[in-house]
């Protein structure tokens, strides 16, 4: 008998036809998050399961889950499972990094452009009929933005997509600086980057952009002190977690103009409205669609994929975030 995994919403077909081969396969199908209720109750005969990041898994989804194995997480973050209480329980963790790497750096340069050169803004302006309407087909101080070639960009974190933000930034002649909780000299030679402290980067670039984890250390690690410490003329990207930003102050940033403008694509509830936020002209929002392109979401449902299929031969899984939990339990179904 194949052991069944539960897929919490519908991922690509390339993963699900890897999945089908190896395993009994559940999918909930609904295009809105798989209701709490439901997920413990499905759960409950589920040797494996593969949740999106906004999905809570916890000690009470672990307590109905008897026979759960594995959690392969289709996101990079994982700061949804509850990753301490599934190594003690020996319940594998794996994500999905690497693949959306590309995909998530290329959306930061083009939230970090929109927002620069008031994209949005512009778009509205054609679309809406006020063009035609003002009747001025180009006038020389008509949308002013910020130029972005040459100017210094302040990467928050340096993992991968930290990595891979600086490398395009290279291509606009930028002045590279980082901030990480440990020096990274190789990357440093490879791309020429600087390291600075927080406070420093921050009084230092014309773009900040948030890359790093969600965790203790990094929950509003945006606040007004450090907002206060950037340029006015400053712009904040975010494609990190929402959480990272305390949005109430973000917002009185934007509208007292301790900062120009800010790009953001994940916020902290998901989905979120927030009125005065949303109506501020100098913010450019998107869905948390880092990642959404073709190319990575089939990549990382492959890997969640292999994730489980490696797991299932008893192989330790090439993703595996808490690798203390082989002293737990070893890798396979029948352990």
């Amino acid at each position: 008998m194949k052991p069944k995994v539960l897929i919490t919403r519908e991922i690509p077909e390339n993963g699900l036809e890897l999945l089908r081969k190896h395993f009994e396969v559940e999918i909930w199908e609904d295009e809105h998050e798989i209701p709490r209720e439901v997920l413990l109750e499905k759960i409950r005969e589920v040797d494996a399961l593969v949740t999106m990041l906004s999905e809570r898994i916890d000690e009470e989804v672990f307590d109905a889950a008897p026979r759960l194995r594995i959690v392969a997480n289709y996101a990079v973050g994982y700061d949804n499972i509850d990753v301490k209480e599934a190594t003690k329980r020996g319940i594998y963790v794996t994500n999905t990094p690497d693949v959306l790497t590309n995909a998530t750096a290329d959306f930061a340069w083009t939230l970090l452009l929109a927002t620069a050169r008031r994209l949005v803004e512009a778009d509205k302006f054609v679309r809406s009929g006020e063009w035609e309407e003002k009747g001025v087909a180009w006038h020389p101080l008509m949308f002013l933005g910020h130029d972005v070639y040459g100017k210094t960009i302040g990467i928050v974190g340096f993992g991968r997509i930290g990595r891979a933000i600086a490398r395009r930034a290279k291509g606009f002649g930028m002045r590279i600086l980082y901030t990480a909780r440990s020096r990274k000299s190789e990357a440093e030679k490879e791309l020429g980057v600087e390291f600075r402290p927080l406070e420093e980067l921050l009084g230092e670039s014309d773009f900040v952009v948030l890359a790093v984890p969600l965790t203790r250390e990094t929950y509003h690690m945006i606040n007004e002190e450090r907002l206060k410490l950037m340029k006015p003329t400053a712009i904040l990207v975010n494609i990190a977690r929402g959480k990272v930003v305390d949005t109430e102050v973000l917002v009185k940033a934007l509208k007292e103009g301790w900062i120009a403008a800010a790009g953001l694509d994940v916020f902290e509830e998901e989905p979120y409205y927030h009125e005065e936020l949303f109506k501020l002209k100098n913010v450019v929002l998107a869905p948390h669609i880092g990642s959404a392109t073709y190319g990575a979401r089939e990549c990382m449902a492959e890997l969640v994929a292999r994730n489980l299929i490696a797991f299932k031969n008893g192989e330790v899984p090439p993703t595996l975030v808490n690798g203390e939990v082989v002293k737990v339990r070893k890798p396979g179904f029948r352990q």
